[in-house]
Protein backbone atom coordinates (compact mmCIF):
# COMPACT_ATOMS: atom_id res chain seq x y z
CA UNK A 1 0.00 0.00 0.00
CA UNK A 2 1.85 3.37 -1.15
CA UNK A 3 2.22 6.38 1.07
CA UNK A 4 0.31 9.04 1.18
CA UNK A 5 2.28 12.49 0.09
CA UNK A 6 3.35 14.03 3.11
CA UNK A 7 0.96 17.31 3.43
CA UNK A 8 3.42 19.77 3.96
CA UNK A 9 5.15 18.72 0.68
CA UNK A 10 1.77 19.07 -1.09
CA UNK A 11 1.37 22.55 0.21
CA UNK A 12 4.92 23.14 -1.39
CA UNK A 13 3.82 22.40 -4.72
CA UNK A 14 0.48 24.70 -4.42
CA UNK A 15 2.93 27.57 -3.58
CA UNK A 16 5.00 26.94 -6.06
CA UNK A 17 2.43 26.66 -8.84
CA UNK A 18 0.05 29.99 -7.18
CA UNK A 19 2.49 32.23 -8.90
CA UNK A 20 2.15 30.44 -11.95
CA UNK A 21 -1.16 30.24 -12.63
CA UNK A 22 -1.48 34.05 -11.59
CA UNK A 23 0.56 34.74 -14.01
CA UNK A 24 -1.54 32.88 -16.82
CA UNK A 25 -4.74 34.34 -15.69
CA UNK A 26 -3.42 38.12 -15.73
CA UNK A 27 -1.97 37.82 -19.07
CA UNK A 28 -5.10 35.57 -20.57
CA UNK A 29 -7.91 36.89 -18.63
CA UNK A 30 -9.20 39.26 -21.28
CA UNK A 31 -9.01 36.20 -23.51
CA UNK A 32 -11.90 35.29 -21.53
CA UNK A 33 -13.55 38.12 -21.38
CA UNK A 34 -13.41 38.43 -24.84
CA UNK A 35 -14.97 35.15 -25.56
CA UNK A 36 -17.86 35.42 -23.30
CA UNK A 37 -18.73 39.35 -23.63
CA UNK A 38 -17.73 39.26 -27.48
CA UNK A 39 -19.00 35.39 -28.49
CA UNK A 40 -21.04 33.70 -25.67
CA UNK A 41 -23.65 36.53 -25.31
CA UNK A 42 -23.80 38.06 -28.98
CA UNK A 43 -24.38 33.97 -29.81
CA UNK A 44 -27.13 33.59 -27.86
CA UNK A 45 -29.06 36.99 -28.51
CA UNK A 46 -28.16 36.52 -32.35
CA UNK A 47 -29.91 32.72 -32.32
CA UNK A 48 -33.10 34.52 -29.59
CA UNK A 49 -34.11 36.70 -32.74
CA UNK A 50 -33.47 33.93 -35.39
CA UNK A 51 -35.53 31.74 -33.89
CA UNK A 52 -38.37 34.28 -33.54
CA UNK A 53 -37.73 35.10 -37.21
CA UNK A 54 -37.72 31.66 -38.31
CA UNK A 55 -40.97 31.11 -36.55
CA UNK A 56 -42.26 34.70 -38.65
CA UNK A 57 -43.63 35.79 -34.99
CA UNK A 58 -43.13 40.14 -34.83
CA UNK A 59 -41.02 41.50 -32.38
CA UNK A 60 -42.98 44.31 -30.17
CA UNK A 61 -40.26 47.22 -30.98
CA UNK A 62 -40.03 47.01 -34.63
CA UNK A 63 -43.05 48.93 -35.87
CA UNK A 64 -43.17 51.61 -33.17
CA UNK A 65 -39.15 52.61 -33.40
CA UNK A 66 -39.52 52.46 -37.46
CA UNK A 67 -42.53 55.07 -36.61
CA UNK A 68 -40.32 57.00 -34.88
CA UNK A 69 -37.66 57.31 -36.36
CA UNK A 70 -39.89 57.98 -39.86
CA UNK A 71 -41.62 60.72 -37.81
CA UNK A 72 -37.96 62.65 -37.93
CA UNK A 73 -38.94 62.58 -42.10
CA UNK A 74 -37.28 65.89 -43.29
CA UNK A 75 -35.79 66.44 -46.86
CA UNK A 76 -32.33 68.07 -45.81
CA UNK A 77 -32.23 65.23 -43.08
CA UNK A 78 -33.01 62.91 -45.65
CA UNK A 79 -30.02 63.89 -48.10
CA UNK A 80 -27.67 62.86 -44.80
CA UNK A 81 -29.44 59.86 -44.28
CA UNK A 82 -28.82 58.16 -47.97
CA UNK A 83 -25.41 59.75 -47.57
CA UNK A 84 -24.57 57.97 -44.48
CA UNK A 85 -26.76 54.65 -45.85
CA UNK A 86 -24.14 54.83 -49.23
CA UNK A 87 -21.04 55.36 -46.96
CA UNK A 88 -21.89 52.48 -45.27
CA UNK A 89 -21.29 50.15 -47.92
CA UNK A 90 -20.52 50.57 -51.67
CA UNK A 91 -19.00 54.67 -51.55
CA UNK A 92 -16.86 54.49 -48.27
CA UNK A 93 -17.15 50.81 -46.75
CA UNK A 94 -15.69 48.30 -49.48
CA UNK A 95 -13.57 50.48 -50.38
CA UNK A 96 -11.80 50.69 -46.75
CA UNK A 97 -12.16 46.87 -46.40
CA UNK A 98 -9.95 46.51 -49.18
CA UNK A 99 -7.40 49.10 -48.59
CA UNK A 100 -7.33 47.63 -45.27
CA UNK A 101 -5.92 44.62 -46.13
CA UNK A 102 -4.24 45.70 -48.94
CA UNK A 103 -2.14 47.81 -47.02
CA UNK A 104 -1.63 45.00 -44.31
CA UNK A 105 -0.32 43.25 -46.83
CA UNK A 106 1.90 45.60 -48.08
CA UNK A 107 3.23 46.11 -44.25
CA UNK A 108 3.80 42.36 -44.77
CA UNK A 109 1.41 41.92 -41.82
CA UNK A 110 0.28 38.85 -42.67
CA UNK A 111 -1.77 37.35 -39.82
CA UNK A 112 -2.92 40.80 -39.09
CA UNK A 113 -3.76 40.66 -42.74
CA UNK A 114 -5.48 37.28 -42.77
CA UNK A 115 -7.41 38.21 -39.68
CA UNK A 116 -8.92 41.30 -41.65
CA UNK A 117 -9.66 39.56 -44.66
CA UNK A 118 -11.44 36.38 -43.49
CA UNK A 119 -13.13 38.61 -40.81
CA UNK A 120 -14.66 40.99 -43.67
CA UNK A 121 -15.32 38.19 -46.51
CA UNK A 122 -16.14 35.71 -44.35
CA UNK A 123 -18.84 38.20 -42.75
CA UNK A 124 -20.03 39.16 -46.47
CA UNK A 125 -20.67 35.34 -47.55
CA UNK A 126 -22.27 34.69 -43.93
CA UNK A 127 -24.70 37.31 -44.32
CA UNK A 128 -25.65 36.44 -47.97
CA UNK A 129 -25.94 33.26 -46.51
CA UNK A 130 -28.37 34.38 -43.84
CA UNK A 131 -30.59 36.06 -45.95
CA UNK A 132 -31.78 33.26 -48.36
CA UNK A 133 -32.16 30.80 -45.11
CA UNK A 134 -34.50 33.14 -43.53
CA UNK A 135 -35.86 34.69 -46.02
CA UNK A 136 -37.25 37.84 -44.21
CA UNK A 137 -38.89 40.57 -46.44
CA UNK A 138 -38.41 44.08 -45.92
CA UNK A 139 -40.77 46.45 -44.04
CA UNK A 140 -43.56 47.87 -45.87
CA UNK A 141 -44.73 50.51 -43.76
CA UNK A 142 -44.28 53.27 -46.24
CA UNK A 143 -42.58 53.99 -49.67
CA UNK A 144 -38.87 54.55 -49.22
CA UNK A 145 -36.40 56.69 -50.52
CA UNK A 146 -34.24 54.39 -51.06
CA UNK A 147 -36.16 50.65 -51.86
CA UNK A 148 -34.03 48.07 -51.19
CA UNK A 149 -34.59 44.67 -52.77
CA UNK A 150 -33.11 41.51 -51.48
CA UNK A 151 -34.08 39.71 -48.22
CA UNK A 152 -34.15 41.70 -44.98
CA UNK A 153 -32.70 39.84 -41.99
CA UNK A 154 -29.90 40.06 -40.98
CA UNK A 155 -28.89 43.83 -42.73
CA UNK A 156 -25.96 43.52 -44.14
CA UNK A 157 -25.14 47.04 -43.41
CA UNK A 158 -25.30 46.61 -39.71
CA UNK A 159 -23.61 43.34 -40.49
CA UNK A 160 -20.98 44.84 -42.34
CA UNK A 161 -20.18 48.32 -40.53
CA UNK A 162 -20.22 46.13 -37.12
CA UNK A 163 -17.34 44.14 -38.66
CA UNK A 164 -15.20 46.93 -39.87
CA UNK A 165 -16.12 48.59 -36.88
CA UNK A 166 -14.48 45.40 -34.70
CA UNK A 167 -11.71 44.79 -37.40
CA UNK A 168 -10.52 48.38 -36.90
CA UNK A 169 -10.56 48.47 -32.91
CA UNK A 170 -9.03 45.03 -32.70
CA UNK A 171 -6.03 46.46 -35.01
CA UNK A 172 -5.45 49.57 -33.44
CA UNK A 173 -6.07 48.09 -29.62
CA UNK A 174 -2.38 47.84 -29.55
CA UNK A 175 -1.17 50.80 -31.10
CA UNK A 176 -1.54 54.72 -30.23
CA UNK A 177 -4.85 54.70 -32.80
CA UNK A 178 -6.91 52.87 -30.06
CA UNK A 179 -8.95 55.48 -29.05
CA UNK A 180 -10.03 57.20 -32.07
CA UNK A 181 -10.82 54.11 -33.54
CA UNK A 182 -12.75 53.13 -30.09
CA UNK A 183 -14.97 56.23 -30.60
CA UNK A 184 -15.59 56.49 -34.36
CA UNK A 185 -15.89 53.15 -35.34
CA UNK A 186 -18.88 52.34 -33.21
CA UNK A 187 -20.04 55.59 -33.80
CA UNK A 188 -19.92 55.13 -37.50
CA UNK A 189 -21.73 51.69 -37.27
CA UNK A 190 -24.55 53.18 -34.56
CA UNK A 191 -24.90 55.88 -38.31
CA UNK A 192 -25.40 53.45 -40.71
CA UNK A 193 -28.12 50.94 -38.72
CA UNK A 194 -29.83 53.98 -37.91
CA UNK A 195 -30.01 55.29 -41.24
CA UNK A 196 -31.66 52.01 -42.52
CA UNK A 197 -34.12 52.01 -40.17
CA UNK A 198 -34.89 55.65 -40.94
CA UNK A 199 -34.78 54.75 -44.48
CA UNK A 200 -37.78 51.97 -43.88
CA UNK A 201 -35.82 49.35 -45.30
CA UNK A 202 -34.79 47.25 -42.09
CA UNK A 203 -36.41 46.67 -38.90
CA UNK A 204 -34.34 47.60 -35.98
CA UNK A 205 -34.16 43.88 -35.06
CA UNK A 206 -32.49 43.01 -38.40
CA UNK A 207 -29.89 45.90 -37.58
CA UNK A 208 -29.80 44.30 -34.38
CA UNK A 209 -28.89 41.04 -35.52
CA UNK A 210 -26.54 41.94 -37.76
CA UNK A 211 -24.59 43.46 -35.46
CA UNK A 212 -24.41 40.55 -33.39
CA UNK A 213 -23.36 38.27 -36.20
CA UNK A 214 -20.88 40.45 -37.17
CA UNK A 215 -19.53 40.34 -33.33
CA UNK A 216 -19.65 36.61 -32.90
CA UNK A 217 -17.68 35.93 -36.39
CA UNK A 218 -14.90 38.85 -35.98
CA UNK A 219 -13.82 38.03 -32.33
CA UNK A 220 -14.01 34.52 -32.88
CA UNK A 221 -11.69 34.68 -35.90
CA UNK A 222 -9.48 37.36 -33.55
CA UNK A 223 -9.17 34.34 -30.96
CA UNK A 224 -8.70 31.62 -33.48
CA UNK A 225 -5.56 33.79 -34.83
CA UNK A 226 -4.17 35.29 -32.69
CA UNK A 227 -4.07 32.76 -29.57
CA UNK A 228 -0.86 33.21 -28.27
CA UNK A 229 0.04 36.73 -28.85
CA UNK A 230 -1.81 40.15 -30.03
CA UNK A 231 -1.32 42.32 -33.58
CA UNK A 232 1.45 43.35 -34.11
CA UNK A 233 3.58 41.94 -31.21
CA UNK A 234 5.26 39.34 -33.36
CA UNK A 235 8.25 41.04 -35.05
CA UNK A 236 10.83 43.27 -33.87
CA UNK A 237 10.99 46.88 -34.89
CA UNK A 238 13.77 47.01 -36.92
CA UNK A 239 11.83 44.00 -39.26
CA UNK A 240 9.12 46.95 -40.40
CA UNK A 241 9.47 48.31 -43.53
CA UNK A 242 10.95 51.61 -43.91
Amino acid sequence: MSEAPDKPEVMAVGAEAAPVVRHWMARNAWRFVLLFAGMLLPLAGFVSLAEEVHEFEAFNFDAPLLWRLHGWHDPALDYWVVLITRLGYEWFLIPADVLIVAGLLLWRRWREATFAALSLAGSAVLNLGSKQFFQRDRPSLWESIAPESTYSFPSGHAMGSMTFAWVVVLLAWNTRWRWPAVVLAPLFTLLVGGSRVYLGVHYPSDILAGWLAATVWVVGCFLLLFRRRTPWRARPVAALPR
